[in-house]
């Protein structure tokens, strides 16, 4: 796969199939978009081809980091590159592309740059100065600029709309299991183990302790069943989402007791994968309670992971 990351990077380039959206997750709904950009480029002797933001527009505008990640931009590349996609346009939103008028969307970039044959967006697509651009519209451009234009319905689960702001929701929810299912997998952060006020280790549960990313949707307070990656490895493990309020006032981290595992691994990059929501967080009434649950969390955990 091709990555460009400006419009100044693409030169003479194949007609392409190209899948329009911001991929933000590269969840069931997207890979929708994705799969059938290449089922048609691949029908057609064309190249598929994705067009994404390497940055959130909402946040450009709002100048704050309104919405949070749902992926890292490493594993958006790697996904879209393991569903065949041979293009990969990965521009930054800036003010000219806030600024850019849906018509001069689709003859500068979609023809002039993307050379795009057919284009692919959702039912709900939007794009151009002001989020003027919508599907409707694009079918004009199209017809009149000389490509096609393919608008994908809806994928529903459990009645709802899949999107990545619902993902985000059940996320910070702790519904992640509900996440899983929407995105297609589970529902992972990644961070440096640091050393932590070693509580854990003291009652017998020995921890990594790893920031937690502001950058990336954050799962609500509690105890969850995981899996922890330590050198590309997995391993079983309990991840513990919080502010430790039994023993006293910290800030939300992320604390994870890999089970059978004595290794010391601070810092480390781990990547922890969030399963099953347990119990949301508890104060506890000194540590020995704190002790007893956590026996009870490793127990459950340890069903959960040994199951078929």
């Amino acid at each position: 796969m091709k990555i460009f990351r400006s419009l100044d990077e693409i030169g003479d380039i194949e007609s392409t199939v190209v899948a329009l959206g911001n991929f933000d997750g590269i969840h069931i709904g997207h890979r929708s978009l994705i799969d059938e950009a290449v089922r048609i480029s691949s029908e057609r002797g064309l190249k598929s081809a994705i067009f994404t933001f390497s940055n959130h527009p909402k946040n450009v505008m709002s100048g704050e980091n309104l919405v949070k990640n749902i992926l890292y931009e490493d594993e958006k590349v790697a996904l879209v590159e393991k569903l065949g996609i041979n293009y990969m346009f990965s521009l930054n939103f800036d003010d000219t592309m806030m600024h850019i008028s849906p018509e001069d969307f689709a003859r500068e970039l979609l023809c002039k740059k993307f050379k795009a044959d057919i284009a692919i967006c959702g039912f709900n697509f939007s794009y151009g100065y002001k989020a003027e651009g919508n599907a409707d519209n694009l079918c004009e451009f199209g017809n009149k600029m000389g490509f096609e234009t393919v608008v994908k319905e809806p994928i529903i689960v459990d009645n709802e709309i899949v999107s990545s702001t619902l993902i985000r929701n059940k996320i910070t929810s702790g519904d992640v299991e509900s996440a899983a299912l929407l995105l297609g997998r589970n529902y992972s952060i990644r961070g440096v183990v640091i050393y932590g006020n070693q509580i854990g280790r003291t009652i017998g549960f020995p921890t990594c302790n790893i920031t937690i990313d502001d950058s990336m949707v954050s799962p609500a307070n509690g105890a969850y069943v995981s899996y922890c990656y330590v050198d590309g490895k997995r391993y079983d493990s309990v991840t513990n989402v919080g502010n430790k309020p039994t023993v006293g006032n910290y800030s939300k981290n992320i604390e994870t007791n890999i089970l059978d595992f004595d290794e010391d691994i601070y810092g480390s990059e781990v990547k922890i994968e969030f399963l099953k929501l347990m119990r949301t967080e508890e104060k506890f009434n000194g540590l020995e309670e704190l002790r007893s649950q956590l026996k009870k969390d490793v127990k459950l955990a340890r069903k959960h992971h040994n199951q078929p």
